[in-house]
């Protein structure tokens, strides 16, 4: 489940969030409604209002999926961690194998110092989505804060391997190889990139980083 993106311009969102006000005018109790509004508003960033919704549909019924999910993601997005926790959490009781929520929840629980319980996650993610490299991505960046380089390397390798050449994913690696003091192989690697697509001059801090 991913909230909404759609290449709309403010202004487009606005609009679409006026024609929401006056279609709950007639029917106030409509679910989709509201949960469409609370779409609008966390694309606009209006967190508060994206919550008032979601609360709105969760005491009609508190298992609402989409609304859990919206719910906790504003609430990330205003530091109510512990908030967010409890959503994510309970959507995870009714959808546990959801990654989206997953890795919500992981991120919130890094935010609460809770690292270990994070990586409890991450490590379930990765049995549940081994060829996803998002989640490989995911728990490479805590294993970085972690400073527990050699498993991150190996968490970014397997990414790169699902996604060849992308230019986060080279990043991130480099990162690692350099905070290993691995200069050459850094910069032997972002050489491989950049025979393989990745633009130079958008990796030209890096080899900067590389020089001994």
């Amino acid at each position: 489940m991913v909230v909404s993106a759609f290449s709309q311009t403010s202004k487009q969102w606005r609009d679409s969030l006026s024609v929401l006000n006056g279609l709950l005018q007639y029917d106030p109790k409509s679910v989709s409604l509201h949960l469409r509004k609370a779409a609008v508003n966390l694309q606009l960033l209006e967190w508060e209002n994206a919550v008032e919704e979601c609360t709105t549909v969760l005491g009609e019924d508190k298992k609402n999926l989409p609304a859990l999910y919206y719910r906790a993601y504003a609430n990330n997005n205003m530091r109510r961690y512990e908030l967010a926790k409890n959503d994510y959490e309970d959507f995870l009781k009714i959808s546990p194998y959801n990654m989206e929520a997953n890795l919500g929840l992981a991120y919130t629980y890094i935010r609460l110092n809770r690292n270990d319980d994070a990586l409890d996650l991450l490590n379930n993610l990765v049995e549940m989505y081994p060829d996803s490299s998002v989640v490989y991505v995911a728990r490479a960046e805590l294993e970085k804060d972690m400073k527990s380089y050699d498993i991150a390397l190996y968490d970014l390798n397997k990414a790169l391997e699902i996604t060849p050449y992308k230019h986060d994913l080279v990043v991130s690696k480099v990162e690692v190889l350099l905070a290993m003091n691995r200069r050459k192989e850094a910069k032997d690697f972002l050489d491989e990139a950049v025979s393989n697509g990745i633009p130079k001059g958008i990796l030209r801090e890096w080899y900067s980083k590389c020089r001994y």
